[in-house]
């Protein structure tokens, strides 16, 4: 049976409150913006075209409908948004420290994203998505766990790709260990991954990103990519490793890069029509090369542009591909 839906996607949806200078009285202002990556992710696909559908929960606030109205202007499906009224709209507050890295402050004790339940989610959904792609936040609380170890389960059973994509936040979690174990037993599940460098070290305890990639590829999934900020991302299967650089821009924003980049990535692979297995390496190094095109256009002040028509787009991917292969267009 075909499936209706190209990418499903669960987790956290939330505001970030982001730093934006400050008032007249030097008081720090803090500006409105739809979060959260699984979110991030559904955007590029569908703006390459690409069927996605949302799955989570929001309150029923000012805050959810915001969210739920970005959702449905990026054309990403929103019947599996829940609206909850007894919880609000989880916060992130995120300020620059003075070394440039992000601090991040979370109102979620419990936010509306944590309350998701298991008999919430719509099997048939499940059952028909071709990429099933979660994040760690969701694993954090109770009944979200639940909830997504269940989502994970029932789309694996009919055949989807499952994409997985740990997240660490330290203040969302009690420890550090705790956290890595948590998040560590959901890779098993996983047919991709995508983890950043730092989060791929703390995941296996190895001191080099190689080594990393070894052992994440010896819990099971069949492909791994580890980002490496302005350095690119390193590719790897059981069979080779490759480290690819990244393109040469003018950062002004460097939010949702990672999750742009395997955006980009999982599109390019659906456009392929492969099972993850049968990939040659070098269409493996298509999809990087695509996801790293994608990444590079989120980090650029025109594909954060509020308007919609400004944004990044296939076309733009394939524009950015060949100026930074030397091209002619």
């Amino acid at each position: 049976m075909e499936k209706n839906i190209d990418i499903a996607a669960l987790g956290e949806l939330l505001i970030d409150f982001t730093e934006a200078g400050t008032g007249a009285d030097g008081m720090r202002l803090f500006e409105q913006n739809p979060g959260g990556a699984p979110a991030n992710l559904l955007t590029v696909a569908s703006h390459m075209g690409y069927r996605t559908e949302f799955i989570g929960k929001v309150g029923k606030d000012m805050h959810g409908a915001f969210l739920k109205k970005t959702l449905e202007k990026e054309n990403i499906g929103v019947s599996n948004l829940i609206e909850d009224d007894h919880y609000f709209t989880t916060l992130a507050f995120v300020a620059i420290d003075e070394n440039g890295e992000r601090e991040f402050s979370f109102a979620r004790k419990p936010g509306a994203d944590t309350q998701l339940r298991a008999d919430e989610l719509d099997k048939e959904l499940l059952q028909n998505c071709r990429i099933f792609h979660f994040g760690s936040l969701s694993l954090t609380d109770q009944p979200a766990k639940d909830a997504t170890v269940a989502a994970v389960t029932c789309a694996k059973e009919a055949g989807a790709l499952i994409s997985y994509d740990p997240n660490y936040r330290a203040t969302l979690w009690s420890s550090e260990a705790e956290a890595a174990e948590n998040m560590k037993s959901m890779i098993s599940y996983a047919d991709v991954m995508k983890v950043s460098d730092e989060e791929s070290l703390l995941l296996t305890g190895e001191t080099t990103y190689e080594a990393a990639a070894d052992k994440l590829l010896a819990m099971g999934p069949k492909l791994i990519a580890v980002t490496l900020g302005s350095e690119g991302v390193l590719m790897a299967t059981k069979e080779k490793k490759e480290r690819m650089k990244g393109f040469s821009v003018q950062s002004v924003d460097t939010t949702g890069a990672g999750d742009s980049f395997w955006g980009g990535t999982l599109s390019a692979y659906l456009s392929l029509k492969k099972p993850i297995e049968s990939l040659t390496w070098e269409e493996i190094h298509h999809c990087a090369v695509c996801g790293n095109a994608t990444a590079a256009l989120c980090v650029e002040t025109w594909w954060n542009s509020g308007n919609p028509d400004q944004r990044g787009s296939g076309a733009d991917i394939s524009r950015k591909i060949k100026l930074n292969s030397g091209e002619r267009l």
